[in-house]
């Protein structure tokens, strides 16, 4: 495992997860609206609690980066890894017609999930 490449994983991570929970708590209904999905009342609430959790998130992953124990940090590698891929798997399959926004936004989940498994692989 690659300890360097995972912790700056994590801190770039953590800067995007920061960045969109900020997103999601000023402009909700543009964040919906650039993914093609609905922009009711329940879902701006929903966004904005999801920013909540995404702001604990992101400090919990740059305090992670922190992390010396080898074993340690391959585990919330693995979750982390887990993580992002489900974001990007889940943003392709909004119930909707996909927006260029939702590609971006799962390419850059994929991408989080790929780096993390290689800097998990790499020795």
């Amino acid at each position: 495992m690659y300890q360097h490449g995972i912790k700056n994983t994590l801190k770039a991570g953590s800067i995007v997860f920061g960045a969109s929970a900020l997103f999601l708590l000023i402009a909700p209904a543009l964040f919906l609206d650039l993914l093609g999905a609905d922009d009711s009342n329940s879902m701006i609430w929903a966004m904005r609690m999801i920013a909540i959790t995404l702001f604990a998130l992101a400090g919990n992953m740059w305090q992670n980066a922190k992390l010396n124990n080898a074993s340690s940090l391959g585990f919330v590698a693995k979750v982390m890894f887990i993580a992002a891929a489900g974001l990007g798997f889940l943003t392709i399959f909004i119930p909707n017609e996909l927006t260029p926004f939702a590609i971006a936004y799962a390419i850059i989940g994929f991408g989080f999930s790929v780096s993390y498994l290689v800097n998990l692989i790499r020795k």
